[in-house]
């Protein structure tokens, strides 16, 4: 059986320890992500939404680091959005500037009508490099 490792970033918000979650879970060469979103580091969201995507991906890019990936490393990705068609361009815009050239992750987009006081989450499922 596959042990599971915590992931547990340098710069960890309060959201964490508020709701008791894990940032990520580490089972074998696989990250799991939990769902990122655009919080400061006292759990309060950015009010600019293009902030809080952006503020959203320097999260997941934390965790990600934490755990020695990069978006690279990422293989599938599942966003949540409380207005996707007025949103999409504004995630795209910031998704493009990170996510970089093809071969591009999965992407599956929901949309949601409640994110606890957010308007957009990402997670992701990475595979730890054997340097990691």
């Amino acid at each position: 059986m596959l042990q599971r490792q915590a992931i547990i970033p340098a710069n960890r918000h309060a959201l964490y320890d508020a709701h008791r979650y894990s940032a990520a879970i580490r089972s074998g060469d696989l990250l799991f992500v939990s769902g990122q979103v655009g919080s400061r580091e006292d759990g309060s969201p950015e009010p600019d939404f293009e902030a809080q995507v952006r503020q959203a991906f320097t999260n997941l890019a934390n965790v990600l680091a934490a755990a020695g990936c990069t978006f690279g490393d990422v293989i599938d990705v599942t966003t949540f959005h409380t207005d996707p068609e007025a949103q999409f361009e504004a995630i795209m815009k910031v998704r493009d500037g990170v996510i970089g050239a093809a071969p591009y992750p999965n992407w599956t987009a929901v949309g949601v009508t409640w994110l606890a006081g957010f308007d957009f989450e990402i997670k992701v499922i990475a595979r730890v490099p054997a340097s990691a």
